[in-house]
């Protein structure tokens, strides 16, 4: 019993979660259902924060919550190319407040920055606007993109940036 009343409970935290942000939009992006029937799975449209090289751009991801929400943190994949040390070639965005609560094996991240049952979509929103804007390179996901950002921010990454920020603006509405 117990257990099926945490599985409504947390059903309820996501629908009142989506009904929020439809109703009260957060600047710099939008979330919906994938579909109706599915309220783990969300698309975000994420748009390219201003004075940023991502300016402009139009990303969409996806946002798949595990069933014990909000103990667990969701995952989060750009549908969208995006060339970013944080995002990986998959897609996968690697983030601390996206990684499972707790200890830090590799002693990198402290606790507190890592996943709590109190972050939002919003929160997650947020974090993921300012990586765009302010990439962490002493951690990445993309090598390749890491060291361009160090070694040559203002000539090949800033390309290859532009060049997903124009693909990701003929692609936003397909």
């Amino acid at each position: 019993m117990l257990f099926s009343s945490f599985k409504t409970e947390q059903w309820l935290l996501l629908f009142r979660r989506v009904v929020s942000l439809n109703k009260n939009p957060v600047e710099g992006f939008s979330a919906g259902l994938i579909e109706d029937s599915d309220l783990y799975r969300w698309e975000v449209l994420i748009i390219g924060p201003p004075d940023t090289l991502y300016e402009g751009g139009v990303f969409k991801a996806h946002l798949t919550f595990p069933k014990d929400y909000p103990l667990r943190p969701p995952k989060m994949k750009f549908i969208t190319d995006i060339w970013h040390p944080n995002v990986d070639k998959n897609g996968d965005v690697c983030i601390s407040i996206l990684h499972e609560p707790g200890e830090d094996k590799y002693g990198y991240e402290k606790p507190e920055e890592r996943w709590l049952p109190i972050h939002t979509v919003e929160t997650i929103m947020i974090s993921v606007i300012s990586m765009l804007a302010d990439p962490n390179g002493d951690s990445p996901a993309n090598v390749d993109a890491a060291k361009e950002w160090r070694e040559d921010r203002h000539g090949a990454f800033k390309r290859k940036v532009a060049r997903c920020v124009r693909k990701s603006q003929e692609t936003a509405f397909e």
